[in-house]
C-alpha cells in the first residue's frame, strides 16, 4: 500500500482510487512465463511420434495462437476492477464506527460516503480500538498477530461488552501454537461465556487441506499438553475437518474403490489417473499399496476447480458417513470427556473388585444427573424459514411439530448418494432420508397449525430432566476386559459434594449383569433407558426380543418374536403396531408412558438374557 500511495499526490488522498491487488505480479508472470514457443511434431529413429521446439536462426519461434491467447488473457485481467483485501472489505463495508482494528497498519483506506480516503493511524490506535471494543462502543473486532501480544478480547466479567464472541478464523496460518495463542485471546478465564469459533474457507475445496493441517496439529498439541484431544482445538474444528485421521484414510480407500468401479459421477478412473498422476490399478486389479491421504490431498491442489469439487465432495460424503456411523454407535473416540449438568449426586456406591496385593478398589457408582431442558423457542424455529427450502411439519399420527431443513447427503458403500433432510424438534434434531419422509406421517402445515403444535409441546417440557448414569471408577486395569467393548471412552465429572470422579461409563444392562447372576434385577425403568440408549438387547421368555431400531427416521423400541396369539394381549399392554413392508411389527412407545408399558411386558415375559449390541 505504501508504494501505491507514493505514486499518488497527497492532495488526492481524500478521494483515492488505489489498486492494491497483486495485479502487476500476475500480469508480469503471464507476460514472461506464459508458454508461447512453437512446437512441431517429428518422428524419432524408432518411429515414435513426438514434439520439439522450433528455432529459426538460433532463436525460438513464437506461436501466433499462443501469443494471442496470452495477450487476450492479460487484457482481460487488466480490465477487471480492483478487489480490496479481506481486511479493507470488512472496514469499508461496516465502517470505522463499528469495526475496531487492532493490526500493525499505520495507514488504511476507509470509506467516507461515496468516496475512499486514506486515514493515518497513530501508534496508540490499537489501544484505543481495544478499549472501544471491550467497552461495547464497537461491535466488530479485527485483530492480527501484528496487533500486539498479551491483549485479551474475551467476554470478561469486568468489561461492559460481555456479548457472545463469534471468532472467525480468516487466516489460520501454519503454526499450531501460534493459532492457539490467537484463539486464546477470546477464550480465557473469568469470562461470561465462551466464544464460538468459525473457520473460513472459500468454495475451492482443496483449501480445506490447509485447515486440515491446522486441525491435526491442534489436536496433537492438545493431546500432548493436556491429555485431551478436544482441548487443543478448543472445539474449533469438527471431526471431519481433520482430513488425516483414520476415518479419512478409510474414506479415501473407499473412494479409490468407487473410482475403480466407475461409481464416482463426473470423474472416471482414467480421468483421475491422468489428472493426478496416481495409479490405482495394476495387472492384477486394484493395487495393494494405494496412494496415502497426504499424497491425495497434495495432488488435489493441482486439479481444476471443477474436478476438485467432484472428488472432494465424494470424499467428504464418505468421510461424513464414517464419522456419523462411529458417533451413532458410540465408538468415536473423543478422548477424556467432561460431563456437564446442573447437578450430580452419587446415590449408590458398590465395590466390585479389590486388588489382592495393594488393596486398591474398583467401585461401581450410581449417579443421578439433573440437566436443565433448553427447548428450541418458537421464534428460533421460525428463523429456519429464512431458507426457502425449509418446511413446517406436523405429524399426522402424534401431532408433534418439526421444521424440515436441508442436510448434507451421504455416499453409501456402493457409491449411491442418499439424500437427507434434518428435522428440528423442540428438544432434539435427527436426520431422515427423503425416501423415508415420503412414507412417514409428517405433513406440511401452515404457521398457525405449526405454532399451536410447537407451543403445546414446549409446554409439556419440564424445567429439569433427571437421569441415572453408572460409572466404574477407581482401579480399572485389572477389570478392563470385563468392561463393555462398545466404547472405551473415559469420562470425568464433579458431584455436588465436591467429589471428582474419573472412570468408564457403563449401561444399566451391564450393571445388572455385573451385580447379579440373573437378569431379573433389571428394573423396567433401567431396561427402558438401556433400550433407548441403543446398545442393549433384551431376550425375553417365549423367544421374544426387545431392541432399538430405526424406523422412518426415528428411534423406536421393537418387540420381535411374538406369535399370532399374542397380538391382542400386546395391544392391551399398550404396545402399538404398524405394517411396514407388508410385515406386522410391534413397538413400545418411547414417550413418558413407555416405562409403565414395558413393565407390563416384562412382568408377563421376564428377561432371560441381557446382551450388548455388538455381541448379539
Amino acid at each position: 500500500m505504501q508504494r501505491r500511495l507514493a505514486e499518488i499526490p497527497t492532495e488526492e488522498w481524500n478521494d483515492v482510487r488505489v489498486d492494491i491487488t497483486p495485479r502487476e505480479y500476475v500480469l508480469d508472470y503471464l507476460a514472461h512465463s506464459f508458454p508461447v514457443q512453437l512446437y512441431e511434431p517429428f518422428s524419432d529413429s524408432a518411429g515414435n511420434l513426438s514434439s520439439r521446439p522450433v528455432y529459426r536462426d538460433g532463436q525460438p519461434v513464437e506461436s501466433r495462437e499462443a501469443v494471442a491467447r496470452r495477450d487476450e488473457l492479460i487484457e482481460t485481467l487488466a480490465s477487471l476492477p480492483p478487489v480490496p483485501g479481506a481486511l479493507d472489505q470488512i472496514v469499508q463495508r461496516f465502517g470505522t464506527d463499528i469495526v475496531a482494528e487492532v493490526t500493525g497498519r499505520s495507514r488504511r483506506i476507509v470509506r467516507r460516503g461515496e468516496r475512499l480516503a486514506v486515514e493515518n493511524r497513530a501508534a496508540s490506535a490499537n489501544l484505543a480500538e481495544t478499549s472501544a471494543f471491550m467497552d461495547d462502543l464497537k461491535r466488530i473486532l479485527v485483530f492480527s498477530d501484528a496487533g500486539g501480544t498479551g491483549r485479551s478480547y474475551h467476554a470478561d466479567l469486568s468489561a461492559r461488552n460481555q456479548r457472545l464472541r463469534v471468532h472467525y478464523l480468516l487466516e489460520p496460518g501454519w503454526k499450531a501454537d501460534a493459532a492457539i495463542q490467537g484463539l486464546g485471546r477470546t477464550n480465557r478465564t473469568n469470562q461470561a461465556q465462551p466464544p464460538l469459533f468459525r473457520p473460513i474457507a472459500t468454495d475451492v475445496k482443496a483449501e480445506k487441506r490447509f485447515l486440515s493441517t491446522i486441525a491435526r496439529r491442534l489436536d496433537t498439541l492438545g493431546a500432548i499438553t493436556r491429555g485431551q484431544r478436544q482441548t487443543g482445538g478448543q472445539g474449533l474444528f469438527r471431526p471431519e475437518d481433520n482430513l488425516e485421521s483414520h476415518y479419512a484414510r478409510d474414506a479415501l480407500r473407499q473412494l479409490y474403490l468407487l473410482l475403480v468401479r466407475g461409481k464416482v459421477e463426473g470423474c472416471s478412473l482414467q480421468m483421475f489417473e491422468d489428472a493426478t498422476g496416481l495409479k490405482l490399478t495394476d495387472d492384477n486389479g486394484i493395487k495393494d499399496e494405494l496412494p496415502p491421504i497426504t499424497t491425495f490431498l497434495n495432488r488435489l491442489l493441482a486439479l481444476t476447480i471443477e474436478l476438485q469439487g467432484i472428488l472432494f465432495t465424494a470424499f467428504e460424503q464418505l468421510l461424513n458417513a464414517k464419522i456419523e456411523g462411529a458417533v451413532a454407535s458410540g465408538v468415536y473416540d473423543l478422548g477424556l470427556e467432561t460431563l456437564q449438568a446442573e447437578s450430580f449426586v452419587v446415590t449408590d456406591r458398590r465395590t466390585i473388585h479389590v486388588h489382592p496385593g495393594a488393596g486398591a478398589e474398583t467401585q461401581l457408582l450410581t449417579i443421578t444427573r439433573r440437566e436443565r431442558n433448553r427447548p428450541t423457542s418458537l421464534d428460533a424455529a421460525f428463523d429456519f424459514l429464512a431458507d426457502p427450502r425449509a418446511k413446517l411439519l406436523v405429524n399426522g399420527r402424534s401431532g408433534r411439530a418439526a421444521v424440515q431443513v436441508t442436510a448434507s447427503s451421504i455416499m453409501l458403500d456402493d457409491g449411491e448418494i442418499e439424500r437427507r433432510v434434518a428435522l428440528i424438534r423442540p428438544m432434539e434434531q435427527h436426520h431422515a432420508t427423503l425416501r423415508s419422509m415420503d412414507e412417514s406421517h409428517w405433513e406440511e402445515t401452515d404457521r398457525n397449525g405449526f405454532m399451536e403444535a410447537w407451543t403445546a409441546e414446549i409446554a409439556e417440557v419440564p424445567e429439569f430432566a433427571d437421569s441415572t448414569i453408572h460409572i466404574v471408577a477407581g482401579l480399572l486395569l485389572p477389570i478392563w476386559k470385563r468392561l463393555p467393548n462398545e466404547s472405551t471412552r473415559v469420562y470425568r465429572l464433579q458431584t455436588d459434594a465436591g467429589e471428582r470422579i474419573i472412570g468408564r461409563r457403563v449401561s444399566p444392562a451391564w450393571v445388572a449383569g455385573a451385580l447379579a447372576s440373573d437378569a431379573g434385577t433389571l428394573t423396567p425403568d433401567d431396561a427402558f433407558t438401556a433400550l433407548i440408549d441403543g446398545r442393549t438387547i433384551l431376550d425375553l421368555a417365549e423367544a421374544m426380543q426387545l431392541r432399538r431400531v430405526r424406523v422412518m427416521g426415528a428411534n423406536r423400541i421393537e418387540l420381535s418374536g411374538f406369535t399370532d396369539a399374542m397380538r391382542d394381549r400386546l395391544r392391551a399392554y399398550g404396545l402399538f403396531s404398524e405394517i411396514i413392508s407388508w410385515k406386522l411389527r410391534f413397538f413400545v412407545p418411547t414417550d413418558a408412558s413407555g416405562p409403565s408399558i414395558l413393565a407390563k411386558v416384562l412382568e408377563r415375559f421376564p428377561v432371560e438374557r441381557i446382551g450388548e449390541r455388538e455381541a448379539a
